[in-house]
């Protein structure tokens, strides 16, 4: 950060605010004190019958490994909505939400998951210019060697210890050392 947004000063200054427990952008002219927090990524867990909806990738990171649809929440949206609309941004299929199945996060990189339970209301789906193939797997048919995101595995071993009648939000995290917690 090299200019205020505020008052436009360069006298900009890293360190720990008063009152506060972490670093942050101050400016030493105006004051203002810059707060740089988790990203939310927002997704679906799409279900047909007894199959998952997966997509594989067609950009990068992961370009070519398969993962849920999901991407980046937008500013004034609701997190349901945003599931519901990076679901068809990557896969054209349009899903009906049941529940928050996974909030999952990735403290290494800023980013906290939230991962929508949810059913397929048709077969209607196929890629797009973020997915290269869209596809259902059975359980067993799951490539979990080509699965992009720790977020992904996590959500689908959730599912297939549970399934859809788990009363209950599954919590984990991976922060470069450890999986995930259960």
């Amino acid at each position: 950060m090299n200019f205020c947004s505020q008052c436009g000063s360069n006298q900009l200054s890293y360190k720990i605010p008063e009152g506060d427990t972490h670093q942050r952008f101050v400016c030493d002219h105006c004051g203002r004190i810059f707060y740089a927090n988790p990203r939310i990524i927002v997704g679906c867990l799409p279900v047909y019958q007894d199959k998952i909806m997966l997509c594989k990738r067609a950009i990068e990171p992961q370009l070519g490994l398969w993962n849920l649809p999901a991407g980046f929440l937008e500013n004034g949206e609701k997190a349901e909505e945003g599931a519901v609309r990076e679901t068809f941004e990557e896969s054209e299929a349009n899903v009906h939400i049941l529940k928050l199945h996974v909030v999952f996060s990735l403290p290494k990189v800023n980013q906290v998951y939230l991962h929508f339970l949810a059913d397929l209301k048709d077969t209607h789906f196929g890629p797009t210019q973020e997915t290269l193939e869209v596809r259902l797997f059975k359980k067993d048919e799951i490539p979990w060697e080509e699965i992009a995101f720790h977020s992904t595995t996590y959500a689908l071993e959730k599912y297939f210890e549970f399934g859809k009648t788990y009363p209950g939000v599954h919590v984990g995290s991976y922060d470069g050392k450890q999986k995930w917690e259960k």
